[in-house]
């Protein structure tokens, strides 16, 4: 017969459970999750559910899930064909494009705050550095979060690094960007009349 202390001296002898190399708090964490994912995903399937089903109520997949596919997608490119052949008429509201003509480009709304920024600084800097270094902070921004968050968390007293949604941090950081995203956009929509002095170049107006 097995005493309750002989099952607390066997926890007590027993080694502590070994802490995982990489945790959620670790930068290299989200890469792994995304690694193991994909395992799952195209790994080796176990036992399915239609195992245990008899054949009569199963369908296999081709070609009766396969078949439909390629129907619809004839039918998708005949509809277009259709579309292209029939309402050609209605898509000529304006002249052909001639590429003799100079025309001033516009960019579309989207793109206006790129380029009342391009105004604003160096064109190496202004066009190349700054969107291609908000568009890699934007893929690295998982990373960062996870391994700089914590450390701030830390100076700032905090048990935790709060999570996205709750984090007054990682909030404050995305409401700045996308207010000057917002306020590049209403610059431009304002007009040549809206100019304010600037350290380069003198005074930079709205406008296209």
């Amino acid at each position: 017969m097995i005493t309750k202390s002989q099952i607390d001296d066997d926890a007590a002898a027993a080694p502590p459970p070994s802490r995982l190399a990489i945790g959620p708090g670790h930068a290299l964490y989200p890469l792994l999750v995304a690694v193991a994912l994909i395992g799952i995903l195209f790994g080796p399937v176990g036992r399915q559910v239609a195992d245990d089903m008899p054949e009569s109520k199963t369908h296999p997949y081709f070609p009766d899930h396969y078949w439909p596919y390629p129907i619809l997608a004839m039918a998708a490119l005949i509809a277009l064909g259709l579309l292209a052949l029939f309402g050609q008429p209605l898509l000529q509201t304006t002249q052909s494009a001639d590429p003799r003509a100079t025309v001033i480009p516009h960019p579309d709304w989207y793109f206006l705050s790129l380029f009342q920024l391009l105004k604003l600084g160096p064109a190496l800097v202004t066009s190349i550095v700054i969107p291609t270094a908000v568009v890699l902070g934007l893929i690295a921004w998982p990373l960062i979060d996870a391994s700089l968050g914590p450390r701030i968390a830390r100076r700032l007293g905090w048990r935790s690094w709060p999570v996205p949604g709750k984090n007054v941090v990682t909030g404050t950081l995305w409401l700045l960007g996308l207010g000057t995203v917002a306020l590049l956009t209403l610059w431009t929509l304002l007009g040549p009349g809206a100019c304010i002095p600037w350290f380069f170049n003198g005074p930079v107006c709205g406008g296209l």
